[in-house]
């Protein structure tokens, strides 16, 4: 098992791009996942990395190697989910990623519930508002709000996710309350972005009378965390576009307000990605069947 180890620790050191990125994703300690490599090289006879003080880069053996490297992971990861097949049980670690406030408010509370369900199983989360590549990250499943684009993966619609446009009472006290989509393109009112690298959320889309009506919005603040957006509405310094599970504590307790209730945003699909062959697995079809069927998204 030691070798396998290995070969899963060189992987993800050229994923990730360093020892210790590669290292803490397997839970190791540097030192380890160092000695790993190292004990890899010199049964292979071979450097695997070219390293200066600044980077850590794979040789063209390295490269070579780790191609069939991945081949050879996923033949044993295939193989595994066969036998587990038989039995039906879910075992061994599942890598899940999730947007921030889906995987904080949705996901991660079932997590323990699943876990022990399940005791056979781990579960590792990873949450962020940017895109991730499922497959270059390792990851087994990705949850998403919105629409997805990638068509090399296989996608299950979990449900309908509503959202809801709203503000602090002091914000709109102060600037004024939006009647039409037209008035969010005002110089008075601030629209709270979320904005990343890639992001395509740089507009919104409101339903109208006439059908979908995309609006240039913009404002003062914009970040790549829905939850820092969330604070900031909060705090009365904008408009925020946001999944009503997101705010239903706010909305429900008035911190929060919704506006434009006659012209909402139209509801985003809440769903989950992974490659097409993991779902051999048991423990990946049994979490996204749980997750599924214990899941609101609501509000």
């Amino acid at each position: 098992m030691s070798y396998l180890e290995s070969l899963r620790v060189f992987t993800r050191v050229v994923e990730l791009g360093s020892i210790t990125s590669g290292g803490r994703d397997l839970r190791l300690t540097p030192a380890v996942a160092s000695k790993r490599i190292k004990e890899l090289e010199k049964h292979l006879g071979v450097r695997l990395f070219n390293r200066t003080t600044r980077s850590l880069t794979p040789t063209e053996v390295g490269k070579v190697f780790y191609d069939y490297a991945v081949k050879a992971l996923e033949s044993i990861e295939d193989a595994e989910a066969a036998v587990a097949s038989f039995s039906d049980t879910p075992r061994g670690v599942i890598r899940v990623t999730a947007p921030l406030g889906a995987g904080r408010r949705i996901i991660a509370p079932l997590v323990p519930r699943f876990v022990e369900k399940f005791p056979a199983t781990e579960v590792h989360m990873r949450l962020s508002d940017r895109k991730v590549d499922i497959l270059s990250d390792g990851l087994d499943v990705a949850f998403f709000i919105g629409t997805p684009q990638d068509s090399n993966l296989k996608l299950r619609k979990i449900s309908d996710c509503p959202r809801v446009l709203c503000a602090a009472p002091e914000y709109l006290e102060k600037q004024g309350t939006p009647r039409t989509p037209d008035d969010l393109l005002s110089d008075e009112h601030n629209c709270l972005l979320l904005r990343y690298p890639r992001s395509p959320e740089y507009y919104w889309v409101l339903q109208t009378p006439a059908g979908p009506r995309k609006l240039q919005v913009s404002g003062k603040m914009d970040a790549d965390h829905g939850d820092v957006l969330t604070d900031w509405a909060l705090s009365g310094y904008g408009i925020v576009n946001k999944p009503r599970f997101d705010v239903a504590q706010h909305l429900e307790s008035g911190r929060l307000v919704e506006i434009l209730k006659d012209t909402p945003p139209p509801p985003t699909i809440f769903g989950c990605l992974y490659p097409h062959r993991r779902l051999q697995d048991p423990k990946i079809r049994h979490f996204v069947d749980f997750v599924i069927s214990n899941a609101d998204v609501a509000g």
